[in-house]
């Protein structure tokens, strides 16, 4: 073994307590980085082909007429759409019973719940998130304010976490409406929450997607140019901004160029 190999390796063990990676210079650790990056961008691009095939999934109707209790009282599962055409609901476990009731919420649900996005990203392409457990309102919005959430959370009344398979494990299910008619499209759970919590992976997992138009999506999905929807969380009711619509065209214009 060359001797400075060898000398590195030992002072790698001697001060770092771990037998880490070996060090080396900047045109060597580009060099390794180019070449996992070809896997990153395969794996980028099966995600997308899978984001693809869940949008045409064949959806399922919800004819039963499900209750839940929110903030203002009894409230159905159209209602908690809030005018919009998508739904994902995620199942939290706060009630009784649970590993921290009735102070905290369920430590892995609590953990989820701190990485939700600001929802008017969301909202913008016509999506509403919300939670829901079996704790009483009043629980849920003494919770909410403690921990500094602020997305919807309801309470479930009725068979929804038995009929949509989060009676005992988390999980989100994606709902999309046709008018009053509603229809499940999909639905994640176990370590596939693990990724949940941005704007991104909320959407990707809806039937309509990022709704931008170099998706591979089915004929006649609403598509817009990329990047030139997004906003600042409080501007998305002003006027579509020129200015960041040319900062977009000459982004796109580089990235062609790379």
């Amino acid at each position: 073994m060359d001797r400075n190999k060898a000398k590195d390796m030992q002072h790698r063990k001697e001060h770092l307590g771990m037998n880490t990676p070996l060090i080396v210079p900047r045109q060597d650790w580009e060099a390794a980085r180019q070449q996992l990056l070809v896997k990153e961008k395969s794996l980028t691009r099966a995600r997308d082909a899978l984001a693809a095939e869940r949008r045409r999934m064949p959806w399922m109707a919800v004819e039963k007429k499900y209750k839940f209790d929110g903030p203002k009282g009894k409230v159905s599962l159209l209602d908690l759409f809030e005018g919009r055409r998508q739904l994902i609901i995620y199942r939290a476990f706060f009630e009784p019973g649970v590993y921290g009731w009735p102070e905290h919420a369920c430590r892995g649900c609590s953990f989820g719940a701190d990485q939700v996005a600001h929802l008017a990203h969301l909202n913008a392409r016509n999506t509403t998130l919300a939670y829901a457990s079996r704790a009483p309102q009043k629980d849920i919005e003494r919770l909410k304010a403690r921990m500094g959430w602020t997305m919807p959370w309801y309470t479930i009344t009725d068979s929804f976490d038995s009929d949509f398979g989060v009676d005992e494990w988390h999980g989100h299910n994606a709902f999309i409406r046709d008018g009053d008619k509603v229809f499940r499209t999909y639905f994640i759970n176990s370590r596939g929450d693990e990724a949940m919590g941005s704007t991104w992976s909320y959407l990707d997992m809806t039937a309509l997607g990022r709704q931008e138009e170099w998706e591979d999506s089915p004929e006649g999905y609403p598509r817009t140019p990329p990047y030139k929807w997004w906003n600042w969380h409080d501007a998305y009711g002003d006027a579509p901004s020129f200015q960041w619509g040319s900062v977009v065209d000459r982004s796109l214009d580089l990235q062609r160029q790379k």
